[in-house]
């Protein structure tokens, strides 16, 4: 599947739940962080996220659904990633730049696993406890 494919199918909501993985997470932000401003791909992400999982019903727990720490704290990753490495033609190229994103437990560097995994995080973000995350980027677009 292409990326303009892909962003499509997740933005529609019909990208089937089982290929919504962390990697599409990291894919789907990328794709979305190399069109807009900081805060514009924020807002798109969150909002794409939300629509996905109500679309396909998926379950609000502590380890599932929307997690607004989560999403924020990736984000601003991938942007600032970007910013430092790309502008990269394709989230395959990201990707491949970028393996330390791949992983789930990326945010563990930033984050202790009982900050991170609670109610509050869930709904707001909230700041690391570990490490700053990277300062949330200015440039415009890519």
């Amino acid at each position: 599947m292409t990326d303009d494919e892909f962003l499509t199918a997740f933005t529609d909501c019909s990208l089937p739940p089982e290929a919504w993985t962390h990697a599409a997470h990291i894919r789907a932000a990328f794709l979305i962080c190399r069109q807009v401003r900081w805060d514009e791909a924020l807002d798109s992400m969150r909002a794409k996220i939300q629509a996905y999982n109500a679309a396909t019903n998926t379950p609000e727990a502590i380890d599932r659904g929307y997690h607004e720490t989560i999403t924020q704290a990736f984000v601003r990753l991938v942007y600032a990633a970007n910013l430092r490495t790309g502008p990269h033609k394709t989230a395959e190229a990201f990707s491949a730049h970028h393996p330390e994103l791949m992983q789930k437990r990326a945010l563990l560097n930033y984050y202790s696993r009982e900050r991170l995994m609670t109610w509050e995080a869930k709904r707001a973000f909230v700041e690391p406890d570990l490490q700053p995350l990277p300062i949330a980027p200015s440039r415009t677009t890519f």
